[in-house]
């Protein structure tokens, strides 16, 4: 039975150094926030590095686990978050608090539900009525944010029931093709896929959209490995969006600041010249944690994030972020090698890979080599829904790998 050869980075030095970076971090806000906000970020990062710890010692002593690398990934980046929020929002911080709580702890549960292939199967039909229900809701009751109308309010708190669906996406296309023995099962993933695209084009969410038409070719494509298909599929989504173009020419306007935002300085390219400049004054080490500018720029936690990390944190450090996004998705394939179902490997590869893209949507958008599309960037950017939805998809990568179910097996 072939394995995976053992790691070279011991977990241990590396949660050391992340803790070191975290503390740093968490200094430099108590230092500069109002003294009325010092209590909740106490109680914040000290309640997040006692379920950092707990989670990597619980692991260890008693599920036996030694491998922790994509763990590693999402503590740092999710910390990296939380500092940017407690930073520019801090009377936001224990709401973002409670949201990561929520994430881990989907992130736990999930695990446990991947460990029966068998059962993942029988739910792929529920799960899957499940999420159009809830986009079909969210048509129905959502409220326009920024052009979108992606966002549900009850009782004062704001849930975007879409980055919610992208788990239960990837579960039913895993799940449906994952024993493909006929074109029903892909057929019906087909059709449910496209009801997914079709709603966000529905409520403007165009950036998701295309998030979930990028997994759709993922899954496709590593079940069937049919290049023909794959660019039929992408030509007749390329016409749909034409015509969308076309008889909804105000969507396109969304976008005329696109490849030319410095002719749009104080008007529709003001976020994205600002996020320019800023960046790169940051130079490869940053101005520090709350000295940065463009954190007073609208949404500077959410799609501006990655330029604040640029200007704040440096260079290097946006550069480590955008390669443990790509570190992610090598992980996935290097361990589908050997994953005891296809099950596994379809989830993995295709949750890294949803993750690098909407990464690439993000920091491509901010700097206008791609459009504004308004996504968040995974882990980082402020946001309940994104970040529960962030670690749920985590659960998928990091089932991929044999060690994970080592004690008890899985059942297939």
């Amino acid at each position: 039975m072939q394995t995976v050869k053992a790691r070279n980075v011991n977990p241990y030095i590396m949660l050391f150094i992340i803790t070191l970076f975290q503390l740093i971090c968490f200094l430099s806000l108590v230092t500069r926030v109002d003294e009325q906000y010092r209590s909740d970020i106490l109680m914040t990062f000290g309640g997040y590095l006692m379920i950092e710890y707990a989670y990597f010692i619980g692991a260890r002593l008693v599920l036996g686990r030694r491998g922790f690398e994509v763990e590693l990934i999402a503590f740092l980046l999710t910390s990296i978050g939380l500092s940017i929020t407690a930073s520019v929002y801090p009377d936001g911080i224990v709401k973002q608090f409670i949201a990561v709580l929520v994430g881990i702890g989907g992130f736990v549960v999930l695990q446990w539900v991947l460990r029966d292939v068998k059962f993942c199967n029988s739910m792929r039909i529920p799960v899957a009525v499940l999420a159009l229900g809830l986009l079909v809701f969210t048509l129905v009751f959502a409220r326009a944010t920024n052009g979108a109308k992606n966002w549900i309010y009850i009782g004062g708190i704001s849930i975007q029931p879409s980055e919610l669906v992208k788990v239960a996406f990837i579960f039913v296309g895993a799940a449906s093709l994952e024993k493909l023995q006929s074109n029903k099962s892909l057929t019906k993933f087909v059709v449910f896929a496209f009801g997914c695209v079709g709603a966000l084009f529905l409520m403007y969410d165009f950036g998701t959209a295309l998030i979930f038409f990028f997994t759709f070719i993922v899954i496709a494509f590593m079940r069937s490995g049919d290049i023909r298909t794959i660019v039929l599929l992408c030509t007749i989504a390329l016409m749909g969006g034409l015509l969308v173009l076309m008889f909804r020419p105000y969507v396109a306007n969304r976008f005329e600041a696109y490849g030319h935002v410095w002719e749009y300085f104080d008007t529709s390219g003001y976020q994205q010249t600002r996020t320019m400049i800023y960046s790169a004054s940051g130079g490869l080490f940053g101005v520090g944690l709350g000295n940065g500018k463009l954190r007073d720029i609208f949404a500077a936690t959410e799609d501006l994030v990655f330029g604040v990390v640029c200007e704040e944190f440096g260079m290097i450090m946006a550069g480590a972020i955008l390669l443990s996004y790509i570190a992610l998705l090598v992980y996935s394939i290097r361990h589908s090698k050997y994953a005891r179902s296809s099950f596994y490997a379809i989830c993995a590869c295709a949750a890294s890979s949803l993750m690098l893209f909407q990464a690439a949507l993000n920091v491509f958008g901010v700097n206008d080599i791609l459009p504004l599309t308004g996504v968040t960037l995974p882990f980082i950017s402020r946001g309940g829904s994104s970040i529960i939805s962030c670690w749920m998809l985590l659960a998928f990568i990091k089932a991929v790998d044999r060690s994970t179910y080592r004690f008890g097996g899985v059942r297939q």
